[in-house]
């Protein structure tokens, strides 16, 4: 089987596979000796020379590189239909690899595509509200809507409810666990997980088998935050683990969202908290696009623009398309802006409606259709 495995990948396991090395570390090990496979074949004095890196891990190393091991996690890989993304591979995601600590594998069922470079996280409390459950579903299913991608860690609650609102749009997902990938966690997620797994991806940075231990969430949400342009939080008390992806979320320059509740209720206690603070009160999904997508067109990852659909348009609606943006433009500025009859901007509207170009939002506003 060694074979026929590639040699990178089998020294990128190996070594995320040695007891005592997290990502941290293994980013050191990379600094000092640039490859995963030099490092199994560099000294226990070189190895010691490296920052952080105890004598018990030297030796561990120095033992390795643990081949029945990797060929056991690939074949329990192998059986869920996963993969391995390294983060030296071209498709490891971009944004992910940006952080201070990135995982240095990722083990996925799904798939993780270049559009999910365009993400927002939604997370929240496993104990809901109808009222956030509600705000949740609306506003997974609009940012899907808009080609975003949403991404959360398919607990209980909040986070359940943000991957069902964007699969049911057909919209891209990313659940992170807290363990490995071919355990389902919460149980009752099962069906979920397989939709998740249909439309978008199922990631971990646990090896195969990794139980759902306390220890692994907090560490995890990094990587929920790392994957996305900003984070959402929707409901959270006090002591709240979304609270963590909001603090993972600033260390990593991203934005911070949250959902302001009633003044007193225990879930809200966490969003209000963060919004005195100076997160971005949401009150609809148009608030997160106003301030992740100008951001995001400036980056290298820029959404294609419809120039063909457009030279193809008729002339009053050319002249309206070219009015909206990324920003909700309402329906009276529309009117006041083209000078036409309000009757004929509302057909010209609908008209680029069906054609999906353009996107309707709450209270009569628009913008360009994205993704």
């Amino acid at each position: 089987m060694r074979a026929r495995m590639a040699d990178e990948i089998f020294y990128w396991l190996a070594l995320s596979l040695v007891p005592g090395i997290g990502s941290t570390l293994f980013k050191r090990l990379l600094e000092r000796f640039k490859t995963p496979e030099a490092v199994f074949r560099a000294s226990a004095r070189e190895l010691a020379e490296v920052e952080g890196l105890g004598e018990k891990v030297v030796r561990a190393i120095s033992s390795g590189p643990f081949e029945k091991r990797v060929e056991r996690e690939l074949y329990l890989l192998d059986k869920v239909g996963g993969k391995v993304l390294a983060s030296g591979d071209e498709g490891y995601p971009k944004r992910l690899k940006e952080i201070y600590d990135p995982p240095p594998v990722l083990y996925v069922r799904g798939e993780i595509k270049k559009q999910d470079d365009l993400a927002i996280a939604i997370v929240g409390s496993r104990k809901t509200s109808p009222y956030g459950r509600g705000f949740t579903e609306r506003v997974s299913r609009d940012l899907a809507q808009q080609g975003v991608t949403v991404v959360s860690g398919m607990a209980r609650g909040i986070d359940a409810v943000a991957h069902e609102g964007a699969v049911s749009e057909g919209g891209r997902t990313i659940a992170v666990l807290g363990c490995g990938v071919d355990i389902v966690y919460p149980r009752e997620n099962r069906r979920l997980c397989e939709q998740i797994i249909e439309h978008g991806a199922v990631v971990s940075e646990f090896p195969m088998g990794s139980p759902p231990e306390a220890g692994h969430f907090p560490k995890r949400n990094r990587i929920i935050s790392g994957l996305s342009l900003g984070v959402v939080v929707v409901q959270a008390g006090k002591g709240s683990g979304s609270l963590i992806t909001a603090n993972c979320a600033l260390e990593q320059g991203r934005d911070v969202f949250a959902v302001p509740g009633n003044v007193g209720a225990e879930n809200s206690q966490g969003t209000n908290q963060l919004i005195k603070e100076g997160a971005k009160l949401v009150e609809s999904s148009a608030d997160i696009l106003q301030e992740i997508l100008p951001q995001w067109r400036r980056g290298e990852n820029k959404v294609e623009e419809a120039e063909a659909p457009e030279k193809r348009l008729p002339e009053e609606e050319k002249r309206l398309y070219a009015l909206l943006g990324d920003s909700p433009l309402h329906i009276d500025a529309i009117i006041r802006e083209t000078q036409l009859d309000p009757g004929k901007v509302s057909s010209l509207l609908l008209n680029l409606e069906l054609k999906g170009m353009i996107s309707q939002w709450p209270g009569k506003s628009f913008t360009r259709k994205m993704g």
